[in-house]
């Protein structure tokens, strides 16, 4: 079992920015890919952002160019760092790890709001 523990999200402007952190515990060593989702009101749940084992990484197109995800795997936690937030970019985010088995792991979520 891995358990995740998202912080970081909060009431920003258009604009400005954000970074959100995980922090995985448990069967750590199990883990292969780390990465963030969110969802929008009334939206389904999407890909933002992920990040393997390895560093390779990959983003939502939406995002490109704003948001950079990285991974401490001495600290087991993934950050992304939110930049030129937008409105459209107000939603819960969760934090997904995913172990060598193919088994999804999620956090609580945490809430970004991005203000015009």
């Amino acid at each position: 079992q891995v358990q995740l523990v998202e912080s970081g999200g909060g009431l920003v402007q258009a604009g400005e920015s954000l970074r959100l952190s995980c922090a995985a515990s448990g069967s750590t060593v199990s883990i292969n890919t780390m990465g963030w989702y969110r969802q929008a009101p009334g939206k389904q749940r999407e890909l933002v952002a992920t990040i393997s084992r390895g560093g390779s990484t990959n983003y939502e197109d939406s995002v490109k160019g704003r948001f950079t995800i990285s991974r401490d795997n001495t600290k087991n936690t993934v950050y992304l760092q939110m930049n030129s937030l937008k409105p459209e970019d107000t939603a819960v985010y969760y934090c997904n790890a995913r172990n060598w088995h193919w088994t999804d792991y999620w956090g609580q979520g945490t809430q970004v709001t991005v203000s015009s």
